[in-house]
């Protein structure tokens, strides 16, 4: 396999919410999805208002470029839990740093999506942005190991006060 590489440049980047990346309690962060002005007008989101959820490609602008992972270890460095390899993870310590969420739609303001339970924070580059279809969602069954519902019930749990 030879090696490709390309650039992409981001299309926005989040405004608000968390400012640090933390493992848990990301439910109720209301942050913006800020579109480049110079490279976009209002016509970009026409329609997009229609859609309750999005899909939002970003980069993990904060990681470590030396903590990276490539082969396997365990999630959270939980002794309990099996080795997974670097695909089989879905955390910051990836080769091109990239993550996906799927957010909540609260409002379109111009260039600006407000949105609800984002996990990404302050500052990140947003590489694009797509409504999320029922249509592609999962089909057939679907089946997860053990060890990620252990892990992830606090994930988009409110923040404790």
């Amino acid at each position: 396999m030879t090696a490709e590489t390309f650039t992409v440049e981001p299309v926005a980047r989040v405004v608000g919410g968390r400012v640090e990346p933390t493992d848990d309690y990301w439910g109720g962060t209301q942050s913006i999805i800020r579109i480049d002005g110079d490279r976009f007008t209002p016509d970009a989101t026409k329609g997009l208002a229609e859609f309750s959820h999005l899909e939002i490609v970003f980069r993990f602008h904060l990681t470590d470029p030396a903590d990276l992972h490539l082969g396997a270890r365990r999630p959270r460095d939980n002794p309990a839990w099996p080795e997974v390899g670097i695909f089989g993870h879905r955390n910051m310590r990836r080769i091109n740093w990239l993550g996906v969420s799927r957010c909540r739609l609260v409002k379109v303001d111009g260039l600006d999506l407000h949105v609800e339970d984002l996990d990404a924070v302050d500052g990140t580059p947003v590489l694009d942005i797509k409504p999320w279809f029922t249509e592609f969602g999962p089909r057939g069954a679907v089946y997860q190991p053990a060890w990620t519902t252990e892990m992830l019930p606090n994930y988009f749990a409110h923040p404790q006060q």
